[in-house]
């Protein structure tokens, strides 16, 4: 579940993002929805404990992000919220297989490269597993952000314009890898997007509107 209060958050004297309060249930997939520069991504960044908001508290399962020092939120991120991020963030020195096991020291979860393999295998990603980031196709690359975010089990998957440059058949694809792998771990699913294909997949919805101050 999550729970966000009073959330407000400037760049300068720009304000960008200003929500008296938001929800949703453990499970639940929900859809961000607004222009660029409505605050999306922020708010995304906020819920993932990356940013922290100038006002108002943010809890993710149980937890207030305001209460949790640096290391400590740095953990809790990686045991129970996976991210995909609008660029996919590989590192591109590691393999595939080796980008999905830092994901899991990061975490400070045993390394399971078992659990790793199958992952992979489930994704189609088996015969690029020992390849490097640069070498992938945008399908794959994508594949492989999804794979990383999920690997831990994460009690929430957060993605940032995940389908902003596919095709409609590569859109269906990954809201429905998305969607699945939110389901096999009941991870709440936010998806922030200013794409209109996106939309009729999702009843829970929070419409974002740019903010004048």
């Amino acid at each position: 579940m999550f729970l966000l209060n009073n959330i407000q958050h400037s760049y300068g004297e720009q304000t960008v993002l200003n929500l008296p309060q938001w929800q949703g249930a453990q499970g639940a997939h929900c859809l961000v929805l607004g222009p660029s520069g409505s605050g999306k991504t922020t708010l995304l960044h906020i819920m993932a404990g990356l940013l922290t908001p100038q006002q108002g508290n943010v809890i993710i399962a149980e937890q207030d992000l305001r209460q949790l020092k640096k290391t400590a939120l740095d953990r809790f991120r990686g045991q129970f919220i996976g991210i995909v991020f609008q660029r996919q963030h590989l590192v591109n020195a590691l393999t595939v297989f080796n980008n999905l096991v830092l994901a899991q020291y990061l975490a400070n979860v045993p390394q399971d490269k078992k659990r790793v393999a199958a992952m992979l295998a489930q994704l189609n990603l088996t015969a690029q597993q020992q390849a490097y980031p640069p070498t992938l196709s945008q399908g794959q690359a994508q594949r492989v952000a999804i794979a990383r975010a999920v690997i831990n089990q994460p009690k929430m998957i957060l993605a940032d314009e995940p389908t902003a440059s596919l095709d409609d058949v590569h859109c269906l694809q990954v809201l429905e890898l998305l969607e699945n792998k939110a389901k096999e771990c009941n991870a709440t699913l936010v998806i922030a997007t200013h794409d209109a294909r996106v939309k009729q997949r999702f009843s829970e919805q929070l419409s974002l509107e740019i903010t004048y101050t």
